[in-house]
Order: structure tokens, then sequence, then C-alpha cells
């Protein structure tokens, strides 16, 4: 393959690497990162904004079924109206519980089919994570018919309501009450349908009195929890991570520059961790300016910092792809702010919503940044910060056939995926790249501590990050590792019976907003947990992604 459709040619034999030692294998892999990044096709880059391309399309066509917005020519003249942003907001949900949005595509391991989503949870038999195991009807870890049912009802619903001339709030609240039964039968859902975002703003268009009040809420507290989960040491690694995959920023002079001293010292440099420190500013400033903006300079201030932010976030395409969800908030920050600058927070109208969204948007962030392992890092509005729960699946021989054998997954294995378009030797570096990735994040140096612990020989085992086992399990990934913690393992030893030895997994836990530490666990699928700990975030800084010995004392 050659041209657009090629990736980037590795400066090592990827077979040959996938036999050398951790050490040797991260060294590599990580430098090629830095300077390469993941090395995907330019054709990729293209075929993400063709999808960007169809959201907003689809968009202006629901648009201009509502009588007085009229089609693109006259766009300008209606973009900003009620009803445009609620089907913006609706067009999203079911944009996403589709899973055309965001854990689309090969940025997120995903080659054929590029998703997931419909694909599988329209699909009986498939593994769900039902939120309380064991309840009648929906507690099961199958996929049923009534499970199918409710997922297509959803999807029904919310195509009616966008259908209509204006979303009604019968079709609303029965879109809700539609994705609560479904969450509670399977997590995964709530998730994918991006429940924090566009179900709480549609629980303001049915209960506020004033729902422009509510979605300003929303937004603010999507931004304003997005800065606070950065203001860590992981997010400066973010940085350099993410602009060595950019594909504007492609100067392989700047991208070293992200790096204290490359490729001997692959710690994020003073310029890498000075963009961090002024990118989470810049999250924290959007929300204050819009919150105390006093007339058209204040707005016009806000309306330029969050350009500033989401077009950063955009044209550098992050792994994991949110870039329609990047659109949306964009688009909010004029339908509700610069169009209504006007309504305050206290024109909410509906003391039960007010509670209902206290809780939404100030406790549970709360909770999900103090003991981030009980929350989910989407409802705990953690975005993007680089310190994540996450997992890694390190599969002995070819053991790794038994998911096959055992589960109805979403997708063919990752290999076979790229079989259709690579030989073995270039789907082994693509697969190599996302363990650099993982292990070019501050939480990732902790590989060279755990790995080792787990397994005798790494070049006995398969490595699976646990995103592309949860993409191929659950139908459904985007950057939480409590999707593929202890209960999917559970799950797939119930059904697919790892011999002792043949599964281990490495469970690492995000660091707490107050914490010092990263909490981990190593489990095997037949005998269980096998040990735990914790390793100092300060320890881990001082490390390389490659550093096999263990913490200092």
């Amino acid at each position: 393959m050659a041209g657009l459709l090629a990736p980037k040619q590795l400066p090592y034999d990827a077979l040959e690497w996938e036999r050398m030692p951790f050490a040797r294998r991260i060294r590599l892999a990580c430098t090629s990162w830095a300077i390469d990044g993941y090395g995907a096709p330019l054709a990729i880059y293209f075929a993400y904004a063709l999808k960007i391309g169809l959201y907003v399309g689809g968009w202006l066509g629901f648009c201009a079924l509502t009588p007085g917005l009229g089609g693109p020519g006259t766009i300008s003249e209606w973009w900003l109206a009620p009803v445009a942003f609620q089907k913006a907001i609706l067009w999203s949900a079911l944009f996403e519980v589709l899973g055309l949005g965001c854990g689309s595509g090969p940025l997120t391991g995903r080659y054929m089919p590029p998703f997931g989503g419909f694909l599988y949870f329209l699909r009986p038999g498939t593994v769900k994570l039902p939120l309380v195991p064991g309840l009648p009807l929906v507690g099961g870890d199958r996929r049923t018919w009534l499970d199918v049912l409710l997922y297509a009802g959803f999807v029904g619903v919310l195509v009616a309501a966008l259908l209509a001339a204006a979303p009604g709030v019968t079709s609303m609240a029965a879109a809700l009450g539609l994705l609560a039964v479904m969450s509670l039968s399977d997590r995964t859902l709530f998730l994918a349908a991006r429940g924090e975002h566009y179900a709480t703003t549609m629980l303001c268009f049915v209960l506020a009195g004033n729902w422009i009040a509510g979605a300003k809420a929303v937004q603010l507290a999507l931004w304003f929890w997005a800065g606070v989960s950065k203001w860590n040491h992981h997010f400066p690694a973010v940085v350099g991570v993410m602009g060595s995959n950019s594909p504007l920023l492609r100067a392989a002079w700047w991208r070293k520059k992200m790096y204290v001293d490359y490729p001997e010292d692959l710690r994020p440099s003073r310029l890498a961790t000075w963009m961090a420190h002024a990118g989470t500013l810049l999250e924290l400033g959007v929300p204050l300016v819009f919150l105390c903006a006093g007339g058209p300079v204040g707005l016009t201030v806000g309306i330029v910092l969050m350009l500033m932010l989401h077009g950063f976030i955009t044209s550098n395409v992050p792994m994991g792809v949110p870039l329609e969800w990047n659109v949306v908030v964009v688009y909010a920050g004029f339908a509700l702010f610069w169009a209504h600058p006007d309504v305050g927070l206290m024109d909410l109208g509906s003391p039960p919503l007010a509670v209902v969204l206290i809780i939404a948007l100030v406790v549970v962030p709360l909770l999900g940044n103090l003991v981030p392992d009980r929350v989910s890092f989407l409802p705990a509005m953690r975005y993007y910060a680089g310190n994540w729960a996450w997992s890694v699946w390190l599969f002995k021989g070819e053991s790794y056939r038994r998911l096959e054998r055992g589960l109805t997954m979403s997708s063919p294995w990752v290999m076979d995926q790229l079989a259709h378009f690579y030989d073995r030797r270039t789907a082994t570096g693509l697969i190599g790249k996302v363990m650099a990735f993982r292990a070019m994040h501050l939480h990732g140096r902790i590989l060279g501590i755990l790995i080792p612990r787990a397994v005798d020989d790494l070049a006995a085992c398969f490595y699976a990050d646990g995103e592309l086992v949860a993409g191929l399990v659950l139908g459904w990934n985007f950057g939480d590792g409590h999707l593929h913690d202890e209960r999917l393992l559970a799950t797939v030893q119930k059904h697919c019976k790892f011999e002792p030895g043949e599964l281990r997994v490495i469970f690492v836990e995000s660091q707490p907003l107050l914490g010092d530490s990263l909490a981990w666990r190593i489990a095997d699928a037949a005998s269980g947990e096998l040990e735990r700990g914790a390793v100092k975030v300060a320890e881990l800084r001082k490390r390389q992604p490659w550093d096999e010995h263990p913490p200092a004392g």
C-alpha cells in the first residue's frame, strides 16, 4: 500500500520487535510515537473529517423539517434558534448511541467494521454490564430481546422527535425513561449515549421553566470539571502524546520539543508543561468568563477563549476522537451564551430540577474526582486529563481465541480486522503503537513495574489494551477503564473458561484529586486477584516509559 492508505513506516522491524524484552520494545515504540504518533494513514483523518460533515449535515436535515428554520442557504438567520439547539442535542445523543461518534474508527482500534454501537446493541446474546447484576429481567450479562427492544425504542423515539417540527416534551420524556431502564440493564449504554451531557440537557428541556438556564448550567459544569481534572501532573504528558499525533503539527523539530531530551528522556518538557497549564487555565477560564460576562465585550472574550480551547483539541484529532462532541459544545457556546446573554442560572424556574442538577453537575463530579474508583470519568466530567482508570490484558499464546468461541463479539479480533488491509508486520506495528500510547502517559510508566509481576515472559503473550477488549466484547469503548475491570473479566471468564495463567490482567485506577498515588491490581482470569498495591505519582514522574526497576523504597 502506498500514499494516503499507508501508515507511517516504522524505524524498526515489527516482527522482530514483538520478540524483544519489555524495555527494548517500549523504548522503540515510544521514541517512534514521539516523532510519528500513531502513524495512521492520512486517509484516516480525511474519513474523520467526512464524518463530521455527515454529522453536521444530519443536523441540517432535521432542522429543515422545522418551519421557520430553512436550509443551509439561510443558516445565518436561524442557526441560534432554541429549537435548532434542541435538535442538535437530540441528534448528538442519537449519533453517539448508534456508535458513530466518539470511540469509533481506527484511532480507537476499530477497523472492520469501523464502529460497534447499533451493530452490537441490536444483537441478542451479546455481553452487557448490568448496573445491578441479578436484577429480574434486566440483570443478566447477556443481551436479551427485551434489551434489544429497549435500545430500538430509544433510537426510534429520538428519530421521531427529530422528524417532528419541534421535539415534544412527551417524546423527550419517553427517551429519558427508556434510557434510564436500558442503562439499568447495561451501564455501557448510558455512557455511549453520553448521558451526563445529553440526557441531563434533555431533562432541562422537559422540566425547566426556562430550559436555557438549565442547559447553560450543564455547559458550565462540563468546562469547569474538565479543567479541574487537568490540575495535576498527568496532563503535561497528554499534551506531548497528543501533539506527537497531530495531523497538522507534523514537524519533527516541534514534536521533539514536547520532551525533555528526545530520545533519551521522554518526560514532558517545560514547553509541554507550560502548554498543559495554559490549557487548564483556558478550560477553567471559559466557564468563569461566561458566568461573569457583563456585556458584549465579556461575551466576545468567552467565545474567543472557547474557540481557542476546542479548536486546539479538535485540530489534534486526539485518540478516542471526541470530535462531534467538541463541535456541539462549541455550538452550545453560541446558541446558549451568545444568543441568550440575559438568561441567568437563577432563571431555571424549577426547584426539583435544581436539586437534580446540583447532584448531577456538582455532587457526582466532585465524588468522581475525590473517589474516582467509584464513578466513571464521564459522569465525573474528567475529560482527556490523562488521569484515567485503565487495564492491560495479557493473553498467553493464542488464548485470546477463547473470546471468539465463548462470546458474541461486535467485531473480529483486532489482528483479524487489520488483516483486511495490511500484512502481519504492518498490523503488529500498529498494535505496538497502542502499547506506546499507554506507556507515554504518566500512568503508563507503571507498566515496567507491573508487567514482570503479571507474567514471566511478555514475548509469549499477546498484549491487548483494555480499550481494545471492551470495544470487542461490549461494543463500545471510550477511555473508561471501569468498563474493562474485574466485572468484565468475571463475565469473560464465565463464558470463555480460561485456564490458570492463560489470561492475566493489570488494572490501574485514577489518582484521586487529593491523593498522591495510583492503586493497582493484578488478576488471573481463572485464579482471581493475585496482588494489589499502589505507586506514588512522584515516583512515576522520575521514570521513563521503559524503566523496569521497582519504585524507590
